[in-house]
Formats: C-alpha cells, structure tokens, sequence
C-alpha cells in the first residue's frame, strides 16, 4: 500500500467522533432508556448524566494510554501489559462475551420493534428471521458495508432529530392532540419512583446506552494524529449527551411516568398522545433499521476478534482459519457467534417476558468489567498526577455503583447473576490455558 494509500484511509478527529456517535447509539437508547424511566422515573436524566461523567473519565484515560503507545489491540493490550497474560486473555473474552450478549440484545429488541406491527408473532421467530439476516451479510462481505454503516449511523441521529423537532413543535401547540399539559416530573413520586433503590437500578441502562466507546479506542489507531483521539472522545460524548438528555427531558415532560414500559420506545409514547399518525411508525422503522445495523456491525466484530485472539493464540487456532480467495471468511470465528446468537434466540422462546432485561443488564455489566480493567491498566501504566488518580478512582466508584445497583431489582439480579456466570467461564479458561502459557514462559 502506497503512503497516499494510507494517508487517505486514516480518520481525522472529527471523522472519529462522528463514527463513535454512530457505533453507540442503538437499541439499547431507543428501548433501555424506556426500563431506565420505568423504575426510577424522571431521574433517569441524572442517571445519564452520571453516566456521561463516568464514560467521559474511562474514555479519556483510554484515550491518553493510546496516544502514548498506540497499539492494534487497544485496551487488551494494556490490560496485558499493566498485570500480564492473564489479564489480556480475560479481557478479550469478556469483551467478545459481552458482545455476544449485546447482540443478543440487539436482537430481542429488534423482535419486541417489530411486534408493533405484528403483536401475534412469537418473539423468538422474530429475533430467528434478524439473525439469518444479519449472517447472510457477514457471509456476503459486502465492500460497501462502512458506507452502509455511515447511513445508517445517520438514520439513528435523524430518528432522535425528528423526535426533539416534534416535541417541541407539540408542546408550542402547533400539532393538536388530547395528550396531558406539558410539564417537568418534580414530584417525588415522578422524580424518584421508588427512591434511591430505583435509581441505583437505572444507573445500569445508562451506562449500556454510552456502550462503544472503546470500540473508538480500537478505532483511535486510524487517526491522522494519535494525540486528538482525547479531542474526539470529548466531542463524541457532549453531542450524544446532548442529544441524549434533551430528548429525555422532552419525553419524560409529555407523558405521565407510569406510561412508559419497556415494549415500546419512550419517545413512541411521549408523542402517543397527538395527532402523529405516521410517527410511531416511521420512528419504530428508522429503530429497526438501526438496530439491525448495531447488530451485523456486532456480528462481523465478535468475528474479526475471535480470529485475532486465535492468532495470537488465546484461542484455538481453529477460530484463526479463513476461507481461502479474495473474500476470505472466517467460517469457524462466526460459527460460534452464530451459536451465541442461537442460545439469545432460545433465551427468548423460554422467556419471552423479561428476556430483554435479563440480557440487556448481563451485557451492560461485562461492558462495565472492561471499562474497570481500561482505568485499572491506566493507574498502573500512565503516570497520572494526583487529582488524575482521584478522578480515575471516581470513575471506578461510579462503575460499582452501576453493577451493584442491579442487585436491588430483581430482573437486574438475574443479569449480575448471568454476568458473574460469564466471569466464571472465563476464569476456568485462564486456568485451563495456564499451563501453556508457563510452557511459553509466561504465567497466568
């Protein structure tokens, strides 16, 4: 490849900040925002305020490791460097975990979407037909698809656009309805649902709606110049919590709290109320359609990092072979996601009820344990002055304060209880690869 080559396929700093704002939003906003508002109410803002602080200090500090040593495997790498193989091997697999999870997120929330239309159709059936979908278009490796992934980036932006515009057109009277007076929940029972309980149990759907960033951190190594990727980072996040808390606050002001559950999208029902015929389901198509772009862009990355873990042998070889020709697949790697998938699918079939909660809290709190081990790495590698290090503390007091608030909701201890499931999993495995490892004269 040519120095122009290369040139021209590095991102400048606005370019990353665009791409991260596209990978994190999805499903998780659209629909887990509604389970968020539910059992805590109004607070839910503050919940994504907090959360925008604590991804804002794990992004920053991720931002800083990569513009100091800039590697392909991110914050894996550093994990590895900062506390050894163990650590490296641990984090890749919770990562690839945590995003079989994600998608099977992406998939039940996909399948609840499209019950709008077709309320009679099985769950399961639904999440069947998106997965097929989304493996055909791995299979097909389709050259287009970043571009695809840029429109649909788009169309995730314009749908939370056109709700704001919407809302406030419908609070100035300019679009006629029967729905209640415009007005901010400062009641305690709408600010706070069920106290402090409830707003621990929140804080879990506002931090998985903040997921992706450090897909930014892998991405980071394609910038122009490696020291914007903190400017990029802090672009990313004041415009998705922007447009995150304004679209929040307008939702939780139109509509009565208890309106809200976590079937339909929170800004579906704050405009239930007027004369929008067509917006419930232009807003539920341009969810879809960007939920099933999160979900194929979910599947070709646990793909890619299946193949790369077997590489670099913290994972059989087996899941490193590729088809041979131009379009090379990686037929095993995407074997087993699929696999991940199938179990998402059955998940759904035995409890079609609460299945969204259940995989949607298991995912957000792996995602959590990865963003530990991103501040953990940089108190160890970076040398951080001292109101640094009492910042990156914060973030992790933040981070616990998320995973131990899903122990106070039942549906959320079902997810802790699933992630600590995961965890051990990928315990037994370091142990397991301990072995090989002193062989290659490297302790786990």
């Amino acid at each position: 490849m040519t120095e122009q080559n290369k040139k021209e396929e590095q991102l400048k700093w606005w370019q990353l900040s665009l791409i991260g704002i596209g990978c994190t939003i999805g499903t998780g906003y659209f629909l887990g925002s509604s389970i968020g508002i539910k059992v805590t109410g109004a607070s839910i803002i503050f919940s994504f305020l907090l959360a925008a602080l604590g991804t804002y200090i794990v992004y920053r500090l991720l931002a800083k490791m990569t513009a100091k040593d800039p590697q392909k495997g991110s914050f894996c790498y550093y994990s590895g460097k900062a506390f050894g193989r163990w650590a490296g091997f641990s984090c890749g697999w919770n990562y690839w975990m945590s995003n079989i999870l994600i998608m099977g997120s992406q998939l039940t929330a996909l399948a609840i979407l499209s019950k709008f239309w077709f309320p009679h159709v099985p769950l399961w059936l639904f999440a069947s037909g998106y997965a097929v979908l989304s493996i055909l278009v791995v299979l097909a490796g389709t050259k287009g698809f970043d571009r695809l992934e840029n429109m649909m980036a788009i169309a995730k932006v314009a749908a939370i656009v056109m709700f704001i515009i919407l809302a406030i057109a419908a609070i100035a009277g300019l679009i006629p309805g029967d729905a209640q007076k415009p007005s901010l929940p400062l009641a305690q029972d709408q600010l706070f649902r069920d106290g402090w309980k409830g707003f621990g149990s929140s804080l879990i759907y506002a931090f998985y709606a903040f997921g992706g960033i450090e897909v930014i951190g892998l991405m980071a190594m394609q910038l122009e110049k490696k020291e914007d990727a903190p400017k990029a980072g802090s672009v990313m996040l004041i415009l998705l919590t922007a447009i995150y808390i304004a679209s929040l606050v307008l939702a939780v002001s139109m509509t009565s709290i208890g309106s809200f559950n976590e079937k339909e999208s929170p800004f579906v029902t704050a405009l239930s109320g007027y004369d929008l015929s067509f917006f419930p389901h232009v807003f539920n198509a341009a969810i879809i359609i960007a939920g099933f772009s999160t979900l194929t862009a979910a599947l070709f990355g646990v793909t890619t990092l299946l193949v790369t873990l077997g590489e670099g042998g913290d994972a059989p070889k087996f899941f490193a072979k590729t088809t041979k020709g131009k379009r090379k697949l990686a037929l095993p790697s995407l074997g087993l996601a699929t696999a991940g998938m199938l179990l998402s699918i059955i998940a759904a079939l035995i409890l079609p009820g609460k299945i969204y909660e259940y995989i949607t809290t298991a995912a957000g709190i792996m995602l959590l344990y990865n963003w530990s081990f991103i501040i953990l790495s940089s108190l160890k590698i970076l040398k951080l002055a001292v109101a640094e290090k009492v910042i990156a503390v914060a973030g992790i007091l933040m981070l616990a304060a998320a995973i131990a608030g899903t122990l106070l909701e039942k549906t959320g201890r079902s997810g802790f209880f699933l992630s600590l499931l995961f965890a051990a999993i990928i315990g037994v495995m370091c142990l397991v690869m301990k072995k090989k490892w002193k062989q290659n004269e490297s302790g786990c």
